[in-house]
């Protein structure tokens, strides 16, 4: 009988024991959020930002350097500003960044709308002297000003352009991306980076925020070229460079990989650079 009892009581506990132990699930790794592609990056630097009416010119900034920055023609900004080549600028000067308002508009006191008479482009007036003889001559009046150019840029050449240095197409122009004004092309650290045509550097610096040590070229009166994210610059602001010539040696580029970005602009506004030259010729 009291065998009987203990297998009893050491069935009861057995089955006890079983259930009081509970099946622990296995931990489950949560790999929603991992397999979600990340944010595009832009370097809104880069950006253009629309111009405002005045700047006040920084330490270290060039007339050149502004104009690009906010998408204008250098000559037209110097010429609002009444600049002559080489354009010289001080710290605290204040420059202004859109054309100067014509005038030309007249109120009335009684009331009736002004009146805005356009002036003509070439003035048709002249101013009447009189010569020895008597006889009244007519000494005609100075043409319009016209935008300054700086010295060494040709007025109107037919331009030869190569690409600027080895490498794949990185990303693409797009005139509906306001960050993506240029190409930018991959290649090897401190690669060489060649001038895409002739021309002659206005800017050679890294004060532009967004491009790195940047070079841009003057072509002509309406042409820039612009390299960004170069490890080093092999040439100055004034020099006159050759197509083909070494200027830079290729840095890193906003990918965190070695690429160069290059730009054209026209009139300082960005356009394709595959317009003027293919990838690789």
């Amino acid at each position: 009988m009291y065998r009987v009892k203990s297998q009893i009581c050491l069935l009861l506990s057995v089955m006890l024991s079983g259930c009081a132990r509970e099946p622990v699930p296995a931990p489950v790794e949560d790999r929603s959020m991992a397999s979600r592609p990340g944010p595009r990056l832009i370097d809104s630097h880069r950006v253009i930002p629309r111009p405002p009416e005045h700047y006040r010119v920084r330490s270290g900034d060039t007339l050149h350097g502004i104009a690009w920055r906010f998408g204008l023609d250098v000559h037209r900004l110097a010429t609002w500003n009444k600049l002559n080549s080489p354009f010289v600028i001080f710290p605290d000067q204040v420059l202004r960044l859109k054309a100067p308002k014509s005038r030309g508009a007249r109120v009335t006191h009684h009331g009736a709308k002004a009146r805005s008479k356009p002036e003509p482009a070439v003035p048709v007036t002249a101013e009447r002297t009189q010569s020895k003889s008597g006889s009244v001559t007519r000494k005609p009046s100075p043409p319009p000003a016209q935008p300054a150019r700086i010295s060494g840029a040709p007025a109107n050449v037919t331009l030869v352009w190569r690409w600027p240095t080895n490498g794949p197409l990185l990303t693409r122009f797009s005139a509906k991306d306001a960050a993506r004004k240029g190409v930018d092309v991959g290649g090897r650290f401190g690669q060489s980076v060649y001038a895409a045509a002739d021309g002659q550097v206005v800017y050679a610096g890294s004060k532009l925020l967004g491009y790195g040590k940047l070079i841009i070229i003057e072509h002509s009166d309406t042409l820039l070229s612009a390299y960004g994210h170069n490890r080093a610059l092999l040439v100055n602001e004034g020099d006159k460079v050759k197509i083909g010539q070494k200027i830079a040696e290729m840095g890193v580029g906003k990918t965190d990989k070695p690429s160069l970005h290059f730009e054209i602009r026209r009139d300082g506004e960005p356009v394709d650079p595959l317009d003027f030259v293919s990838p690789g010729k």
